[in-house]
């Protein structure tokens, strides 16, 4: 049995749906905005339903992109790399470094305690083993995502920054934070337009027909709000 709704998430769903959408995402950012009022810094999300099957390889969407105001939240990093690097990757803003006392951590006591793990390439072959612990939570250091790399400084400023990796799951959706509900208006919209622009420019060229099918913006603990899809594309050019 569905779990009833909150008084505050039926009343705020009344008031996104006051005004019919799909909106414009100017009016859905403005809406997503309004259905934030939970006693805490809501995140604001936006999930996409794409027309891929990503059980083909050919079809499969992955990427990083650096949004322009970052995503609001303290990024935790976790750079794997020999003992000569460990003192660069920590001064430059590496909350942890190391490489087999965090490979034993994760692998024995499943200890996940950050949100992005970077790798440099002389040690992937003892990074690798850990594919199957970090592979299903989106945390393998992998260099198409550019976080296998020699540059650690580069990197990890952009991670500290703001830029995050998506992957669509098998149903073909993909799902990401542009921010939090304190944001203005302009930077959640600079935000959304960063992710959409890079989503379109991975479009599979064996992916037929609507590419992008549907687009939803939500508050942690609001409503969704979806936006217009043609929109949502001209917004993204």
């Amino acid at each position: 049995m569905a779990k009833a709704k909150g008084k505050r998430y039926r009343d705020t769903r009344e008031v996104v749906e006051e005004t019919p959408g799909p909106f414009a995402l100017a009016q859905a950012v403005e809406a997503v905005k309004t259905s934030a009022t939970a006693g805490f810094d809501e995140s604001i999300d936006l999930d996409l339903r794409l027309g891929v099957d990503p059980r083909h390889s050919d079809q499969m969407v992955r990427g990083s992109v650096t949004l322009p105001h970052g995503t609001g939240r303290d990024v935790t990093v976790l750079v794997l790399t020999g003992e000569g690097r460990q003192e660069e990757a920590e001064e430059a803003g590496a909350d942890y470094a190391g490489l087999e006392e965090y490979i034993e951590q994760i692998e024995e006591e499943g200890w996940f305690d950050f949100d992005v793990a970077i790798a440099t390439p002389d040690v992937m072959g003892q990074v690798g083993r850990l594919g199957r612990h970090l592979g299903p939570r989106g945390l393998m250091p992998n260099p198409k995502s550019g976080t296998v790399t020699d540059d650690l400084a580069e990197t990890i400023d952009e991670v500290k920054s703001g830029k995050i990796e998506f992957r669509v799951d098998k149903a073909g959706n993909l799902h990401t934070t542009i921010g939090k509900a304190s944001f203005s208006e302009e930077e959640l919209q600079e935000n959304a337009r960063a992710f959409l622009r890079e989503v379109i420019r991975l479009r599979p060229a064996s992916a037929k027909g609507l590419y992008l099918r549907s687009a939803t913006l939500s508050a942690t603990m609001g409503p969704p709000v979806p936006v217009d899809r043609s929109a949502a594309v001209a917004e993204a050019r």
